[in-house]
Formats: C-alpha cells, structure tokens, sequence
C-alpha cells in the first residue's frame, strides 16, 4: 500500500512540474482585466487556457498537452486586435512585460527574446538603408557597410538559433540583400521580386503563426510603388498583388487559402481600400472550395459590404394608404434617415420625440422609422405622434426581416442615406443625427 501511495505522490509531482506558465505584467494595470491564450494552426487558432489579469499582474498555466509552437495571447475585444503571439518550445517558462505604448517584451524565453532581438535588429538595418537612400546619399562605402551588417546579422542569427523553434522564422525571413550598390528603384523591384524566394508556404508550422499571415499582408499592401498614386491605381497594384498571393497559395491547402485571403479581406476594409475587398470576396473567397463550409464568415462579409458607408441602403417597404411604398421611391430629399427603433423602448421614446420635432420642418431630411414590434398596439399609438415620418412596422423584433436585413441589436439605430440611399453615416443617438446633418448643409 505504502509503494502504491509513494507510486501515485510521484505522479502527481511530475504531472505538476510538467506543465509551464506564461506570467508577467500589464501596463498601465487598470486597463487590462484577462487574458486568453490561443493555439495557432493554419488557418485557425484554438483556445488553450485563460486567466484573470490581477493588478497588472497575471500567471497562465498551459496545460499538460500543450504542445510547441506558436501561441496567441488576447487581451482585449475585438481579439483580431488586441492580441500578441508567442513561441512555446514545450520546455520552458515565459516572463513578459506588456505596456500600451511599447508592446511586448520578453524577460525570459531564449526562443522568444531571440525572436524578438532578430525582427529588432532587421527592422534598425532597414531603417538605416530607407535613410540612406532618403538622404540621397552617394558614399557607396556607407552603402556597402549597411548592406554587410545586413548580411552579417541574418547570418549570425541564422547560426545562433539552430537549436530554436524561431530558427524557421528567421530562416524564412531572410531578405533580399544587393550584392552591390542599387538605386532605390531598382532596390524596391528587386526585392519585390525575391520576396517569397525563402519563404517555404507549405511549412505547416508557419502556417501556425502569425509571422507568415504578416509577411503576406506586408506583401500585398506595401509592395507598391515609390511614388505617389491615385487611390484607384494604388488599388490596381494591390490587386496585382493579390493575384501574385494567389499563385504562390497553390502549394497550401484550400483552408489555409480561403483563411489567408479572409485576412486579406479585413485589412482591405481597415484600409478603406473597399474596390481591393470586393475583388478579394469575389474573386477568392466566394470561389472557394471552402466557402460553403465557413458560411459564418461568408454571412459576415456580405453583411459588412450590404451596410458599409457608400452602399445602397437595403430595401425597406411598408404599407401607406392602400399601396406599397419602398425607400428606393422616395425623391426630393437631400438627407433620408433611417431609425429603428421600438415602441416599447424607453431610450428611444427618450430620443425620437425630440427628433421629430427638430426635423418636422426641414424638407431636405425625410425619415423612415421602423419599428422593431411584437405587435402593432402601442406602434400605432406611438406613431400617431410623429406624424412627419414615414413608418414602417417589423414583426418579429429582433428576429424581423429588417432587423436581420440591417443587423439591429440595439435600439434606437440609425442611418443616414445620402440623395442617392448610399448609406454616408451610422450616428450613435439623436444629437450626432442632427451635428451631422448641420456640417451637411
């Protein structure tokens, strides 16, 4: 019984010291409350563990089966934001600091104070070279010492970090370096060229990062010309860039494609580049043999593109007399308005009344209410006392056509429609409605 006892003690205390932490501290404290570490795989991320952020301070403990690579640290909503990644190499502990303004850095972890010394120290050598040709410098013995150091860092990191997870990092992003002095056009072209010349797409472990989802992003987006362009012709090279993701994505799976073309889309709409976003949706993702499968995401982009500013506002009809009036009938205002909102809803009793008051006699401003109801008892009744509206009733509420149609989750919403229904603002309450109105006319 005894041996049985010492047997199951023994257990116990390897599965304790098995298993490994992420600690460290938040700044400033009374920002951050948790944290949710993430699992990186190609294409996708699973949760692995997630802890309370006391003070500032915060210690994570990784599960047993917790396995290397690379890992995603969420701190804040919405995650494809606020978040940073780590190597896990399955054998060591990782200390860290996070402040706001300055980011992550790590105070044990070779794998990834490595990592991190690397990407710094290419990032001061680029800088020097971007300053080099800024300045229009001539001394080509200055050009040839940055490019030395350039070659001499990635190959002393390369060497140093054979025994490390962040080896194939470094490895993969080894630049394109001249071998003698290039002007800063022929610079660009050719390192546009070679740019995926040591970058291995089908290395499952960099698919698991974040690392090769922003080399890819960096391409497409940045891999543009030296001189100023119209936005139109920008997005023209974008696109072309974008093809050139394409042909280089054949070697991945289809669900790594459609993923990378997903974040490709985002940063596209983050960058108002909407014509690149719509050329990425119906070119790359919609076409996808994983489309069908990932309908949350499809669901999502259509509802981003129906409701973003510049489109058409959604059809909307109700009933006036004894036809049909649709808001694509509507003529002769400058400014229409869309509100939902609900009868039995005090913020909006609160706010709509006031409204209506204050546009009643503006004939530049036409506004179309509609009202989120179980029924139409207390609709009729609240409607009666805005008269100057047009008013249309969704049955249903929440699960209404309308409220699906625009994606309403809360109410009072609105809308403002230019002369043409092109949605040009998403007001946050009543008083933002009428100072966008007033910088109108």
């Amino acid at each position: 019984m005894k041996k049985i006892s010492f047997l199951f003690l023994l257990l116990v205390v390897n599965f304790v010291f098995s298993q490994h932490t992420i600690s460290g501290n938040f700044t400033p404290s009374k920002d951050y409350k948790w944290l949710i570490a993430y699992k990186l795989r190609p294409g996708t991320q699973v949760y692995i563990a997630d802890t309370e952020i006391k003070n500032g301070s915060f210690t994570l403990t990784l599960p047993q089966k917790a396995v290397a690579g690379s890992y995603r640290l969420v701190y804040a909503v919405p995650q494809e934001e606020f978040y940073f990644d780590v190597i896990y190499n399955g054998k060591e502990n990782i200390t860290l600091n996070f402040d706001s303004d300055q980011g992550v850095e790590f105070t044990s972890s070779e794998e990834n104070i490595v990592f991190n010394n690397y990407f710094n120290a290419v990032r001061a050598i680029e800088k020097s070279l971007i300053g080099y040709y800024s300045a229009g410098e001539s001394n080509k013995k200055a050009y040839k010492e940055i490019l030395k150091k350039y070659t001499e860092t990635q190959s002393t990191y390369e060497e140093n970090s054979k025994h490390l997870l962040a080896h194939k990092f470094i490895k993969a992003n080894r630049p394109y370096i001249p071998e003698s002095y290039e002007d800063i056009n022929t610079y660009a072209k050719n390192r546009k060229e070679a740019y995926f010349n040591h970058l291995n797409l089908t290395n499952l472990s960099l698919q698991a990062s974040g690392f090769l989802t922003d080399k890819i992003t960096n391409y497409v987006f940045t891999a543009l010309p030296l001189e100023p362009l119209e936005k139109d012709a920008t997005e023209n090279i974008i696109k072309a860039n974008v093809d050139t993701v394409f042909d280089q994505l054949k070697v991945t799976s289809d669900a790594y494609s459609f993923h990378t073309f997903y974040n490709l889309w985002m940063q596209a709409t983050a960058s108002d580049f909407n014509e690149t976003a719509d050329y990425i949706y119906n070119t790359y993702i919609k076409t996808s043999p994983k489309a069908a499968k990932n309908k949350t995401i499809i669901n999502k982009i259509e509802l981003y593109n129906r409701l973003r500013i510049g489109a058409i506002a959604p059809e909307i009809s109700w009933k006036k007399g004894d036809g049909i009036e649709k808001l694509s009938n509507l003529e002769g205002a400058k400014n229409y308005i869309l509100i939902f909102w609900s009868s039995t809803c005090g913020h909006c009793l609160k706010e709509i009344p006031p409204l209506h008051k204050e546009l009643m006699n503006n004939d530049k401003v036409q506004v179309v209410a509609v009202g989120l109801e179980d029924n139409d008892t207390s609709w009729k009744i609240q409607t009666a006392k805005l008269a100057s509206f047009e008013h249309a009733i969704a049955l249903g509420k929440w699960q209404s056509e309308y409220a699906k149609l625009y994606d309403i989750h809360s109410t009072p919403t609105y809308f403002i429609l230019d002369t043409n229904k092109r949605i040009i603002a998403k007001p946050e309450n009543d008083k933002e409605v009428i100072n966008f109105l007033k910088n109108q006319h």
